[in-house]
């Protein structure tokens, strides 16, 4: 059930909020293919199949932000996966203020660190992706604001926790994020990569750091260098 449907945000960009939905990502990908108009963003106050990379489960507590934006984007694959910086820029644009006391990091390719523990990460999905290009980009988008899951595997911190206090409100912490988003994703449009690599870089946990990575297919452990012109981990592996 919706519980707002056709609030505007500063960006312009529609708000459609939910009680309850399987995932935000989901929802938006469902929103594409009924051709709704772009851009806007689809939150919930709970998610019952929470989803991160990998296929990982994303636990859904309420009280924390489940938001995706279903954004219009015409671009090859490898350059439509650069707005995954974009949004975790937004990410540390939006959390930056709340913390002045606290390191706020980037950790590959997505996750946003508080002083070290994850508070943060960020799916970014395609559709009707066909002939090379991207027709639609989703970017799924989790904020621990009331509470973090125990026993992960990295591990997690909430906003509240951090504050000592009540964390703002999912709707308040999207209002800011909106704002945030549109203004980083208006340099990469107009500027490309480079100024958002930078700053992504300026940002990044663990750089000049032995560190291991684990994907579907491989582990790989080395010292992370930098990211490429277009966005790709540089590595010095061991070897090397």
């Amino acid at each position: 059930m919706t519980t707002d449907a056709g609030v505007r945000l500063a960006s312009g960009a529609r708000l459609v909020a939910f009680d309850v939905v399987d995932s935000t990502n989901a929802e938006a990908r469902r929103f594409a293919e009924r051709g709704e108009p772009m851009p806007v963003w689809l939150m919930a106050a709970r998610q019952t199949a929470g989803r991160g990379r990998h296929g990982r489960n994303w636990v859904s507590d309420p009280g924390n932000l489940f938001v995706s934006l279903l954004l219009d984007c015409d671009a090859p694959p490898r350059t439509a996966g650069q707005v995954s910086f974009v949004a975790a820029l937004a990410v540390v644009d939006t959390l930056h203020p709340l913390l002045p006391d606290a390191t706020v990091q980037i950790k590959w390719p997505n996750d946003v660190l508080v002083d070290g523990r994850k508070i943060a990460g960020i799916l970014l999905e395609s559709h009707a992706a066909g002939a090379g290009q991207v027709r639609a980009l989703i970017v799924g988008i989790g904020v621990n604001l009331a509470s973090a899951p125990p026993d992960t595997a990295f591990p997690a911190t909430c906003l509240a926790q951090i504050i000592g206090g009540a964390a703002p409100s999912p709707r308040a912490l999207t209002d800011r994020l909106d704002g945030h988003f549109f203004a980083r994703y208006g340099v990469w449009t107009r500027d490309g990569f480079d100024p958002v690599r930078d700053a992504w870089l300026a940002a990044a946990a663990g750089r000049g750091e032995n560190i291991t990575a684990r994907t579907a297919q491989s582990t790989v452990t080395g010292r992370f260098e930098t990211i490429s012109s277009d966005g790709a981990r540089v590595w010095r592996l061991p070897s090397c």
